[in-house]
């Protein structure tokens, strides 16, 4: 075990990130936002997400109470959609479980929706001073290219003793050493091309020692992801409206506004399309049959008019290929009558909680922001 509080939290002084928004508070609702913002994501994509959360829904209550609609349209952009209504969710527990306040112990934080170990570690670190160790991806990293751990790092053993590792090597300044560790990973100890002559670490690593620093962690070759399909419906009614569906809570885009889908991978559409996932095909048949599906399940009249180009989106498990189905409508548009569908006009969409892609068909529409 190779100690490393020392040089990290000397170089941390100098180099660190001081000036991030979450760094100036101590405020456990502000800092577990962060962190939970942060999972999976870039700093500099979260920050000015973070500013607008927080002006919006400043504390615990103003979270537990706002519309979920509210919570998703300031989420709408960051991905990883599930954190949002996670995110709701804990602060409903926090004020009705734990009084208002944030947990102040490991084993309770961790029972809070979306919080795990190293998210809870961090906020108790930081707000309440606690020696709780982190095992962020950061982290993570700098413990294998440390120690040279050659496993795969995502191996439940592997796991485990860094786990180990992490515990036994933080210092009683938690606070600054987990916040020192997040920043070599960011800033030197880094995924690729990591800047080893400029590592507080490298007298000490084992990895910089046995010249295997680009070869850790390793790389376990894992199966392609999945490919989904989809068409998407953009309908114009004589207004120059829009109209946009709730999806259901749960799933990807759980609770999000959304332009009404049809799958061709299931269901009777699947037999007009290859099913060996060639690029999605425009033929009379597609469009005919689109057009009497939406127009029936929407109670729309229906003209499509185009079908756009095939786009694609990649998600952590498997990536959406995707059509845009221009449509108009004729006649007097009665889809609002269910709570789940609205018409808005193009502006008033992109203020909603929207899918990336979704967002991207729209700003092309001109009326982005």
């Amino acid at each position: 075990m190779i100690p490393i509080a020392e040089p990290l939290l000397a170089w941390y002084t100098r180099h660190g990130r001081h000036d991030l928004p979450w760094r100036q508070t101590r405020d456990p609702y502000r800092l577990w936002l962060a962190e939970i913002m942060l999972q999976q994501t870039r700093v500099e994509s979260v920050k000015p997400y973070y500013t607008r959360f927080l002006q919006a829904l400043p504390d615990w209550r103003a979270l537990a109470a706002a519309p979920q609609d509210q919570v998703l349209a300031l989420w709408s952009g960051l991905g990883y959609y599930t954190r949002a209504r996670n995110a709701q969710r804990a602060a409903q527990v926090v004020m009705a479980g734990f009084a208002g306040h944030f947990p102040d112990t490991l084993e309770k934080a961790v029972t809070l929706p979306g919080v795990g170990r190293s998210t809870a570690a961090a906020v108790l670190a930081s707000a309440f001073g606690h020696r709780q160790a982190i095992l962020d991806a950061n982290a993570r990293r700098v413990l294998i290219r440390s120690h040279a751990i050659a496993a795969d790092p995502k191996a439940t053993a592997t796991q485990q003793w860094l786990w180990t590792l992490a515990s036994a090597l933080t210092p009683e300044d938690a606070h600054g050493y987990n916040q020192a560790i997040q920043d070599l990973g960011a800033m030197i100890c880094t995924p690729r091309q990591p800047r080893c002559t400029d590592c507080p670490l490298a007298s000490r690593c084992k990895a910089h020692a046995e010249g295997r620093s680009h070869a850790l962690p390793v790389t376990v070759h894992r199966p392609p992801k999945p490919q989904r399909r989809a068409f998407f419906l953009l309908a114009a009614d004589p207004e120059g409206r829009i109209l946009l569906e709730k999806r259901p809570d749960s799933g990807i885009w759980g609770g999000l506004w959304c332009l009404p889908q049809a799958a061709p991978d299931s269901g009777e559409l699947s037999n007009l399309c290859n099913d060996t996932l060639p690029p999605l095909e425009d033929t009379p048949a597609i469009r005919q049959f689109l057009q009497e599906a939406w127009s029936r399940r929407l109670r729309l009249d229906l003209r499509l008019t185009a079908l756009g180009e095939e786009q694609q989106h990649v998600f952590t498990h498997f990536q959406l290929r995707f059509r845009c189905a221009h449509a108009r409508v004729l006649g007097s548009a009665v889809a609002d009558s269910a709570a789940t569908l609205r018409w808005y006009r193009p502006a008033d969409a992109l203020a909603q909680g929207l899918p990336t892609p979704i967002r991207r068909i729209l700003r092309n529409l001109g009326g982005g922001r």
